[in-house]
């Protein structure tokens, strides 16, 4: 009888096995993150939990793709030192407003957020191609909310990014500001700050208080707050 049930358990683990062997790439949490995983719950794990190394190889693949060009920042000192930053000056054939300084996985998370949402929510809700993506800046030396006290801001680490509105191919500008309540672009701004939670732990916008009407703020910290 003992022998009996440990030939069923030993059948049941093999079984298991195979199937985990058979899980696409992207459903399976024990294989390497690749820049064309689809979003959904593994991903996003998978790209919270990428060590500094993992970081730095997609995002050189990345470069070699062109969903963005970066290049290495020198590690600097003083009330907010930064190492491991790379500037980001663009996202392929997404323009910037200006470059900005950003951790390793801030600037993967924004390239795949970009080719992933950013540029195929737009061919699909407002039928013209994102040409570029004007932005309030990322690396700040200051407390949350500026306060004299507090904890930091996560742009004194470079691990946020405020976006402030989308120049389309048309001639379109669609800012945070106005179009999250214009019936236009309501749905594109309110689509892409939802879609944002796949990608950063933190998605800040309109919805959430006055401080954020006119940018969306897309942080590292957490794990997947939008609103």
């Amino acid at each position: 009888m003992k022998i009996t049930r440990w030939l069923v358990f030993a059948g049941l683990i093999a079984i298991g096995y195979g199937g985990y062997q058979m899980l696409p790439s992207w459903y399976n949490p024990f294989t390497p993150l690749m820049l064309n995983d689809p979003p959904g719950l593994v991903t996003r794990w998978k790209l919270k939990a990428i060590t500094d190394a993992q970081c730095q190889t997609l995002l050189a693949e990345a470069n070699q793709q062109n969903l963005i060009s970066t290049q290495r920042v020198a590690p600097s000192s003083g009330a907010c030192p930064l190492t491991d930053v790379v500037q980001v000056r663009d996202f392929g054939t997404v323009k910037l407003s200006n470059r900005f300084l950003a951790s390793c996985r801030l600037a993967l998370s924004s390239a795949l957020y970009v080719e992933q949402q950013v540029k195929p929510l737009s061919r699909q809700m407002l039928n013209s191609e994102v040409t570029r993506i004007d932005h309030l800046g990322s690396f700040a030396c200051r407390n949350i909310y500026h306060r004299a006290d507090g904890p930091l801001s996560e742009h004194a680490t470079a691990n946020a990014l405020d976006i402030s509105g989308f120049r389309l191919e048309n001639g379109t500008q669609v800012s945070v500001l106005k179009g999250w309540t214009q019936p236009q672009t309501q749905p594109f701004l309110q689509t892409l700050l939802a879609a944002s939670c796949q990608y950063y732990g933190n998605g800040l916008g309109p919805g959430y208080n006055a401080a954020h009407a006119n940018h969306f703020h897309l942080g590292m910290r957490g794990y997947g707050l939008c609103r």
